[in-house]
C-alpha cells in the first residue's frame, strides 16, 4: 500500500480501535485516522454495567488500549471531534470545526445510541441512560446518594444495572411491559429463571406494566405505570434498547435498513466505505441473511475483519453470534441466532443454577446458553454449525458428552464449514 493513502475510521469505539490495530498489524504503512466524539479514547462497554459501575475495577481497565498505544502505532486519534458529513463523491468528511479531511478508505463504527422513552416527564432531572463512560460515571456519583433506584426495561442493560445496583446495597424496582425479562428473545423458561434470580436478590419486580409518565415525587422522581401504580425513587435508569447511529450514512446516500447495509466483506453500497459493529447490518455467510448484532464480541470480530477488508484481504468473518452476561453470582454465555424455535431443551435444571439451554428448530440446535457451566461454548457452536438434527434425549443427557454429538453430526457430512 502507498504511504500516501489515508484510511479513516469514524467512531471511537471497540470496533474502530480494533480495526486501526489490525491495519497496523497487517503492515499498512499509510495514514490511519481514528475519530471519536467522546473525550475518552476507545473503551469497552461491558464493565459499565458491571465491575466498573460497582467500583470493583479501576478506570484504566475499561480502555481498549493503553494510552500510548496510538502514538506508538502512529494512529492519529482525534477525540472530542464530531463528523457532520461524508462526501463520497469527493472521498472526504466534514468536521464540526469546519475542517475537511480526505480518505482513500472510510470505515464507519459509529455504534448505537439509547432509545429514548417518549412519555410525559421523560426529560425530568433524575432520569438517566447508560451507554457511555460519562453516563456510567455520572450514575456512580448519583448512586452515592440514592437509596431507591427504578430501572425501566428488563433487557440486558436494565437487568445488569439492576443487579449491580442491588449488589451495591440499593433498593431496586425493575419495570418492564413484558411478563418476564427478555421473554421475546429467550422464551418463558429463561425469562422465568432471570425473573426468579432478581426476586431472590430482593429486587421489586413490576412486570407486565409499562411506564405512562414520570413525575416529580416525594423523592426526586415518581414513575407512574400503565396500571396507575406510583413508584417514588431517587433516580430512574431507562434501558429500552438502542438505535444504530446511521445519520451520516443516510445523508451520504448509503444503503441503510436496520443499520448500514454491508456485504460479507463489510463493504457498504459505496465501494470505498465500510461499516462494522453495532451500526452495521452485515451479510452473514452461515445464516444467509443480513444481521445486526449489538454485542461486544461482534464489535471485536467485525473491527478486526474490517481492518483486513479495507486492505483488500479476505475478512474471514462468519462467527456465530455470541454474547455474555453476569448478574449476581450467575454468569452465562449465549451463542447462536434463534429468531424462532420449536422447543427449548435443558441439560441440567435451571432451578439448580447450573445448566445448558438449547433452542431447537426442526430438531436442529439454533442457539445455546451455558449458565454457570464453562468450557462448553465451542461445542455449542459446533452443534449449531453442524445443522444436523440431534436426538433431544442425548442432548439433554448430562452423561452424554457434547463432543460425541458433534462427531456424530460431522459423520453425516454437515460439520463445521
Amino acid at each position: 500500500m502507498s504511504k500516501k493513502q489515508t484510511f479513516m475510521i469514524v467512531g471511537g469505539s471497540l470496533a474502530g480501535a480494533k480495526a486501526a490495530e489490525e491495519l497496523r498489524e497487517r503492515g499498512f504503512d499509510g495514514r490511519v485516522v481514528l475519530i471519536g466524539e467522546e473525550r475518552e479514547r476507545p473503551y469497552e462497554r461491558p464493565p459499565l454495567t458491571k465491575d466498573y459501575l460497582r467500583g470493583e475495577s479501576g478506570r484504566e481497565s475499561v480502555f481498549v488500549h493503553q494510552e500510548d498505544f496510538y502514538r506508538e502505532s502512529e494512529i492519529s486519534l482525534l477525540t472530542d471531534t464530531t463528523v457532520v458529513a461524508i462526501n463520497p463523491a469527493m472521498a472526504s468528511i466534514s468536521l464540526a470545526d469546519g475542517r475537511e479531511l480526505g480518505y482513500d478508505r472510510l470505515l464507519l463504527t459509529t455504534g448505537a445510541e439509547p432509545r429514548r422513552i417518549t412519555v410525559p416527564g421523560g426529560d425530568l432531572a433524575g432520569i438517566h441512560y447508560l451507554r457511555t463512560l460519562a453516563d456510567c460515571e455520572r450514575l456512580q456519583d448519583r448512586l452515592d446518594d440514592a437509596a431507591h433506584v427504578a430501572v425501566v426495561g428488563a433487557g440486558w442493560i436494565g437487568s445488569e444495572f439492576a443487579a449491580s445496583a442491588r449488589q451495591s446495597g440499593h433498593d431496586v424496582t425493575l419495570i418492564d411491559p413484558t411478563p418476564l425479562p427478555n421473554q421475546r428473545i429467550f422464551g418463558t423458561e429463561i425469562g422465568t429463571f432471570y425473573r426468579d434470580l432478581h426476586a431472590q436478590h430482593g429486587v421489586d419486580l413490576v412486570l407486565g406494566e409499562g411506564v405512562d409518565a414520570f413525575e416529580r415525587g416525594s423523592q426526586l422522581v415518581r414513575v407512574r405505570t400503565s396500571t396507575g401504580r406510583e413508584i417514588d425513587c431517587d433516580l430512574a435508569v431507562v434501558g429500552i434498547g438502542v438505535i444504530p447511529r446511521t445519520e451520516l450514512a443516510v445523508r451520504a446516500g448509503l444503503s441503510v435498513d436496520d443499520g448500514i447495509r454491508v456485504d460479507a466483506a463489510l463493504r457498504s453500497s459505496d465501494p470505498g466505505i465500510f461499516a462494522a459493529g453495532d451500526v452495521a447490518e452485515a451479510w452473514h455467510p452461515f445464516y444467509g441473511e443480513c444481521l445486526r448484532v449489538e454485542h461486544w464480541a461482534n464489535a471485536l470480530n467485525q473491527g478486526l475483519a474490517a481492518g483486513r477488508a479495507m486492505l483488500g484481504e479476505p475478512p474471514d468473518l462468519d462467527d456465530i453470534p455470541y454474547f455474555f452476561s453476569d448478574q449476581y453470582e450467575v454468569g452465562m454465555e449465549y451463542s447462536g441466532y434463534a429468531p424462532r424455535w420449536d422447543e427449548v431443551a435443558f441439560r441440567g435444571k435451571p432451578e439448580d443454577g447450573e445448566f445448558i439451554a438449547f433452542w431447537l428448530c426442526e430438531g436442529r440446535v439454533r442457539a445455546g446458553m451455558n449458565v454457570n457451566v464453562w468450557d462448553v461454548n465451542e461445542q455449542i457452536r459446533s452443534l449449531i454449525r453442524s445443522r444436523q438434527p440431534i436426538d433431544p434425549a442425548a442432548l439433554t443427557d448430562p452423561e452424554t458428552p457434547l463432543e460425541s454429538l458433534i462427531v456424530e453430526a460431522a459423520s453425516h457430512g454437515q460439520g463445521r464449514r
